[in-house]
């Protein structure tokens, strides 16, 4: 008689592609909440039972009893290695000292190309992410309709897996510290990190991008409330003053900025404001769960392989199971252009994210946040020119009052850490 965990785990398997392609649930394909709930099945087909295998190993103590060819890949999966602290401070040292050593215009240069790398990706990314998501394809016309496409879990297998190729080759290539972090721990930043992505693209479908990208500017409220929950951290005054000045630059953007078309639906609006508090809550615990990976003292490449190494089997996991793998690529042949802007959004979001760890790594976390905004800022232009987004004069102090909050949090962290002798993080464990 089989056991009820193998009956769970066959009804996982076979539910999400059983809802899929039923007649009656495909009438619910066009519901958000719906297809998010298909997703969340999905990657449960991986999970429950990885969480099983992971608990059997440990439960038989594997680490000392194992053997075998599959031993090697079990320990680094489930138990890991002690990891050689010193290895990655020596060469974050190294990497410091190379960047004090350089000259002046030799430093200027490389924050030039920085800057340019970060705004050259990011932003054609923005550009990129609201063209798939809210226009049409294959018109030929102004006044044909054309065919949108609406797999937003597509997009987010389709950055992962480039980025995991790029992340793989990179610690080929360059040497990196001694991997000690359990494998299966990446899993929990991975599901967050997906299901982040996946609302962040779903929700271009019922918001602007300018209230995206203001939504995200604001997530430092939301990270410090999760900072507090998973890290007990604590913070500084002013900390609470620029968070108080973003959700009032943030309101007054959002309440009086004018939407038209599709956007003024109640319920659409709605349904992109919770789309986007989903966003910040699964980012905001990515990022805090990130942190305590650290710990193990891996690089931030590592870091990206192991996210991304996971973000690729639930998603492809997951589209497989629902069906949607193959009519995403039937789309792709359809439509060439799609095909190029969704190999392109991957490629800007591969090398934003190597531009991410060498700024920080060259020039701090300081040079890097202000680069970031700027470029915030300048996507939030752009989206209005490109796309006819009206934006009220309101509404625009709004967006003034959010930057100017961020640029502030950059300016007192900076005077902070110039004040002390040694240096110490910004936020201490209660």
């Amino acid at each position: 008689m089989p056991s009820w965990r193998l009956c769970v785990g066959l009804v996982l398997i076979f539910l999400p592609s059983t809802l899929a392609t039923d007649g009656e649930m495909l009438l619910l394909h066009d519901v958000w909440l719906f297809r998010f709930f298909l997703n969340v099945l999905g990657y449960a087909t991986i999970i429950i039972p990885g969480y099983f295998l992971i608990s059997y190993f440990k439960k038989i103590n594997y680490l000392e009893t194992g053997r075998g060819v599959c031993y090697p890949v079990i320990r680094a999966c489930v138990f890991g290695s002690e990891s050689k602290a010193g290895l990655l401070e020596n060469e974050t040292v190294g990497q410091k000292n190379d960047a004090e050593s350089g000259s002046s215009i030799r430093q200027a240069c490389k924050l030039l190309i920085c800057a340019a790398g970060l705004q050259a990706s990011y932003l054609t990314w923005g550009v990129l992410q609201e063209r798939v998501m809210t226009r049409s394809y294959g018109a030929s016309t102004p006044d044909e309709e054309g065919e949108r496409f609406k797999d937003s879990q597509f997009l987010v297998f389709m950055n992962r897996i480039l980025a995991l190729t790029v992340s793989g080759l990179w610690c080929i290539l360059f040497k990196q510290p001694r991997h000690g972090a359990p494998m299966y721990k990446y899993s929990f930043a991975s599901l967050s990190n997906v299901l982040s992505s996946w609302c962040q693209y779903e929700a271009l479908k019922y918001i602007s991008f300018p209230t995206q990208v203001l939504a995200k500017a604001s997530k430092v409220i939301p990270v410090m409330l999760m900072g507090k929950i998973v890290s007990h951290k604590s913070y500084e005054y002013w900390e609470y003053l620029t968070a108080a000045l973003i959700s009032l630059g943030v309101s007054m953007f959002l309440l009086t900025s004018s939407v038209g078309g599709k956007h003024t639906s109640t319920v659409t609006t709605f349904s992109g404001v919770v789309i986007l508090g989903g966003y910040i809550i699964f980012d905001s615990f990515t990022s805090n769960w990130q942190d305590n990976l650290f710990k193990y003292k891996m690089s931030s490449v590592q870091m990206m392989f192991g996210v991304n190494l996971f973000s690729c089997l639930f998603t492809v996991g997951s589209l497989l199971e629902q069906g949607a793998f193959f009519d995403s690529l039937a789309f792709m042949t359809r439509h060439s252009e799609f095909a190029f802007h969704a190999v392109l959004l991957s490629v800007c979001s591969a090398c934003g994210q190597l531009f991410i760890f060498y700024t920080i790594a060259q020039f701090g976390a300081a040079i890097f946040t202000i680069i970031m905004t700027l470029r915030q800022a300048i996507a939030i232009l752009l989206s209005c020119f490109l796309y006819g987004h009206a934006v009220t004069m309101v509404g625009g102090c709004g967006v003034a009052v959010v930057f100017l909050a961020l640029f502030l949090r950059v300016y007192a962290r900076s005077r902070m850490k110039a004040g002390r002798r040694a240096p110490q993080p910004t936020v201490q464990k209660v």
